[in-house]
């Protein structure tokens, strides 16, 4: 049943066919009275989600599927979107306080993770691929807008904690590096570097992308680019 609710809910407003329904669900495996089962659970989600004040409920039959109507009611997946996009123009417009506090508010609504349990759904497993990305896209604007800020020392802890839980993603580890640099580490800054570089070169043989070189680069040299400047 929480498989239907899903499937109905990333395509909100939209007809899903029984067909594709059945096919997300079983996949090949499909029972011979799927189509049944389906209707059952159908029927238990429109109690579930039958409110005294609204007549209609919010699925509908609309052939050749179901449709799950929203209404008034919104997803927190749409709010972190249109979240989302507030943070890149604001950050764009180098308004880094409101990105941040865009960002910010963004994050707050990825409570825990999308759709657990259901990895076994293409269209659930796509989608939680999706989300992961998005919610790793806003961390990094929002550390940007952040050392934009000159906050570099505040953003040193979590992001050994970022590096930890994604050692491979080298955005992290050179916003790591560059807030140890401004925060006067440079020895820890470049240990950052030269241990991302050991594990790509033991686990994947390749090197650093060419932005982590040039910010390692600079550190060893003390360009006086990397040091913060207030804007204005």
């Amino acid at each position: 049943m929480a498989a239907v609710l899903a499937l109905l809910l990333l395509r909100a407003d939209q007809i899903v066919p029984v067909e594709q329904l059945v096919a997300e669900i079983w996949g090949e495996r499909a029972p011979r009275r799927a189509v049944a089962s389906l209707q059952v659970y159908v029927s238990h989600l429109r109690k579930l989600l039958a409110v005294p004040e609204r007549p209609e409920n919010p699925i509908v039959t609309r052939s050749p599927g179901y449709s799950l109507i929203l209404g008034d009611d919104g997803l927190d997946l749409h709010e972190f979107q249109e979240l989302l996009e507030t943070g890149r123009s604001e950050a764009g417009a180098l308004r880094h306080e409101h990105a941040v506090e865009a960002f910010g508010a963004a994050l707050s609504l990825c409570r825990g993770p999308a759709l657990h349990g259901l990895e076994h759904i293409p269209a659930a497993r796509a989608f939680t691929t999706w989300y992961e990305e998005s919610r790793l896209e806003c961390t990094e604007l929002l550390v940007e807008s952040e050392l934009a800020l000159g906050r570099h020392r505040d953003l040193v802890g979590d992001l050994y904690i970022l590096i930890s839980e994604h050692p491979l993603r080298e955005v992290f580890h050179r916003q790591l590096m560059l807030a140890l640099y401004r925060s006067g580490r440079q020895a820890d800054a470049l240990a950052v570097y030269r241990s991302l570089r050991e594990r790509l070169d033991r686990d994947l043989s390749l090197e650093p992308g060419r932005a982590l070189r040039d910010l390692h680069q600079a550190i060893l040299v003390a360009d006086g680019g990397l040091e913060y400047r207030e804007a204005g």
